[in-house]
């Protein structure tokens, strides 16, 4: 299996020539909000190009992420609901919420397409130049310039946002910050927890043999206050596409960088009796399947990912590498090593990789799962006050309607067992996003709008994450921009009665009714009579 061109980030050349390009909107990553916006942006008469970092357009989303995370359907509006009705197309359906990634990426290449969107690829961020709170222009480390009237920040990771010198947090902030509930550490939470106690140590029983792959924290350490802030961040994985299709099955190969050891926590698990690493495993069109981390021990690789939101290029590739190695080892392991399971092993084995997916990185998804990074802090953030129905903004670019889902960050030794820590799932009502909260404040930038490192808690972000929701701000940024260019204005100052106007005028859904019956809360109520 060839998984050369599988890498994050490969050190970018001097051009001979480089290239200086000129727009009225500069988008920085094609991840599915900085599509929409420039898209919206487009549709208002802007010119407009992206700027991605990588080869690949459409983020997660065309990157495995085929069972879309939902909340409410009804709350989903715009662009964002054109894109499923264009999924239903591919389908030959009027609307599809699960797609193969090939769909996903079909349909993203047919907008920009059509929208005549110039995509630069390969462009790695090295300086914003910043002149009276303005962005002028972004400098790539291979010599091309994009100067903009405007700027959209639509990485995952934030990083125009953090070069042109905007505040931002990362980690868990205490509940003590922002008054909330469910913020900062975690002990106890029901969900994706050890179901039966397992040995952390490498010798089982002897602390000084230390601790197993995956175990970052020994019972004197471990312990800290529920509800305390820190600067961790939750884990990350890949969203694997899967086939049981013998005419479009490869076998899991070993990766290129295979240890076995990482995974005897979890034959270890296995053995006492919990078999379900595998168990979120949501079919999709075609025999294919999108699996996402389920239980104690599983695709989340816990703790390795630290560095990332604030690491250099060099240190994000090193990360993603070691994700890589890890995700298709499990796989791998779980399907070849005799140590596991016979049942197991035959049962995995079943799998494989789609031959008529990623055919340029190996049949293995290009794009990380980064569920969290940088959070701008702007004048108003969003916390799980918003989610939770106790605070209403009255200036909202759309609604956020997934539960509260923080995945855990960091698996730990209590009283000699393995604990994991970190995870949230509360159910919601859908409530709205704040203008303000995709906007720096004024005295930083007055010409960045922020539609996926938004001002948020940690908490909340857990929430407003899901590729529909990055959508749907994505598109009222581009809204933004194209009032504020249309006004001559700076981002914080175009008129939210205005903005609102264009946003209905372009179906994005602001407000939840209460009598729809598609609330996701209500659901919950209804079925599990809580």
């Amino acid at each position: 299996m060839d998984f050369s061109n599988l890498n994050y980030y490969v050190p970018s050349q001097v051009l001979n020539n480089p290239q200086t390009i000129i727009k009225d909107l500069i988008v920085y990553g094609a991840t599915p909000a900085g599509i929409t916006a420039t898209v919206q942006a487009k549709r208002m008469g802007l010119t407009v190009a992206i700027a991605e970092f990588g080869n690949h357009i459409g983020g997660i989303t065309a990157s495995g992420l085929g069972a879309t995370d939902l909340g409410a359907k009804d709350a989903i509006g715009g662009l964002s609901r054109e894109f499923y009705k264009k999924i239903g197309k591919y389908y030959r359906k009027e609307e599809q919420w699960t797609f193969e990634p090939k769909a996903a990426k079909h349909v993203f290449t047919k907008w920009i397409e059509e929208h005549n969107i110039p995509v630069y690829y390969n462009q790695h961020l090295k300086k914003a130049v910043v002149k009276d709170k303005e962005i002028n222009e972004i400098v790539m480390e291979n010599g091309n310039t994009f100067k903009g009237t405007y700027f959209v920040d639509a990485s995952y990771e934030g990083d125009l946002m953090a070069r042109s010198n905007i505040s931002y947090t990362v980690g868990r902030e205490s509940n003590a910050t922002y008054d909330e509930t469910y913020n900062g550490v975690r002990f106890g939470e029901p969900h994706h927890k050890f179901e039966t106690p397992v040995d952390p140590y490498v010798i089982e029983g002897d602390k000084d043999s230390g601790l197993l792959h995956g175990v970052s924290e020994a019972d004197s350490t471990a312990q800290v206050s529920q509800g305390d802030g820190d600067h961790l961040i939750q884990s990350y994985n890949f969203r694997i596409c899967l086939t049981k299709d013998p005419e479009n099955h490869v076998s899991f190969p070993e990766p290129p960088k295979y240890d076995s050891n990482r995974y005897l926590l979890l034959l270890r698990y296995i053995n006492a009796g919990v078999w379900d690493a595998m168990n979120l495993h949501i079919m999709l069109p075609n025999g294919k399947s999108d699996l996402n981390n389920y239980g104690a021990v599983s695709t989340d690789n816990i703790g390795m990912n630290y560095q990332w939101p604030e690491g250099s290029y060099q240190t994000r590739e090193e990360i993603f590498q070691d994700h890589v190695n890890y995700n298709l080892g499990m796989l791998y392991f779980l399907s070849n090593d005799t140590r596991v399971p016979l049942h197991v092993r035959e049962e995995v084995s079943q799998w494989g990789l789609p031959k008529d997916e990623f055919e340029s990185t190996g049949h293995w998804p290009p794009q990380l799962y980064i569920r969290e990074s940088r959070r701008m802090r702007s004048e108003y953030v969003m916390t799980d006050n918003n989610c939770l129905g106790k605070t209403r903004v009255n200036d909202s670019i759309g609604l956020a309607s997934y539960q509260m889902d923080s995945h855990h960050v960091r698996r730990v030794v209590l009283d000699g067992k393995c604990v994991n820590e970190g995870d949230v799932e509360v159910p919601i009502s859908p409530y709205p996003i704040s203008y303000r909260s995709i906007r720096p404040r004024a005295d930083e930038c007055t010409n960045l709008l922020v539609p996926v490192c938004l001002s948020s808690s940690h908490i909340a972000y857990g929430s407003i994450r899901m590729e529909p929701v990055f959508m749907i701000i994505g598109q009222s940024a581009g809204a933004v921009a194209g009032l504020a260019f249309k006004n001559k204005t700076s981002v914080q100052n175009v008129d939210y009665n205005e903005l609102k106007k264009e946003l209905y005028n372009a179906d994005q859904v602001l407000q939840w009714d209460a009598a729809i019956e598609d609330d996701p809360l209500e659901r919950m109520k209804n079925t599990f009579g809580k």
